[in-house]
Order: C-alpha cells, then structure tokens, then sequence
C-alpha cells in the first residue's frame, strides 16, 4: 500500500513543486491550500506523513501542528515543515512545537524525499 502524504502550502506552485518531488506510483498525494483545509484532511483522510507550510491564511503551520499534537488521533503523525520562513529562530520554534523535520525552501527534492522516506519507516 502506497504512503499517503499530505501536503499543505497555499501556494499552488509550491503544492505542485513539492508533489513533483513524490511520484504517484510510489506515493498517494493529498494537496491543502490552507491550515482549516488540512485539519478536515488529517481527520478524514488519515495520511501518514504531512508536509506544511509556515505561512498560510487563516491557520498558519505553527498552529496546525499545535492542532496535530494536542490530539491523540494524530499527535504521533509525523510532520515535516517546508517553508521559506527559514531563520534558526523559526526552525527551533518549528522543531519545539513537535516538527520531525524542518526543510527550507528553495528546497531540495532528493532531500526531502530522504526525509520523508526515514520518517515513513520508523
């Protein structure tokens, strides 16, 4: 059964950037646009693996994860941020809220992929 990943960016190039970087034959890709829109994913949805943005309309990643990891359904989901907000600041800040993994963009396919793949497997 091919991992389901969501990804969530309210950048519609972005989304796409970052789905190119998973082949539809290895992987299942769910796409957000916003952090109220990939909540209602996670919950009907159940991926196994999310790829979130730090800043979008209405709810932004910080709050998204917050969201993930105060509920037990979901708080062991493992998250990976992907976001141009890339100060150490925002990646400890990222990291302290329960992030697996903190990507910057322009990002690096292979990269994320290797992330991505270590995390599917733990």
């Amino acid at each position: 059964m091919k991992p389901k990943i969501l990804i969530v960016d309210d950048l519609t190039a972005e989304l796409a950037a970052i789905a190119q970087a998973f082949s539809p034959e290895n992987y299942h890709v769910l796409q957000a646009k916003d952090g109220d829109q990939a909540l209602s994913l996670i919950e009907q949805e159940n991926p196994d693996l999310v790829i979130l943005d730090v800043i979008m309309p209405k709810i932004n990643g910080f709050e998204v994860i917050r969201e993930i990891r105060s509920n037990p359904k979901t708080e062991k989901l493992p998250v990976v941020f992907c976001s141009q907000k890339n100060t150490e600041i925002d990646k400890t800040w990222g990291m302290d809220l329960g992030a697996d993994a903190y990507v910057s963009k322009p990002f690096d396919p292979q990269q994320l992929r290797e992330i991505v793949n270590r995390l599917l497997m733990a």
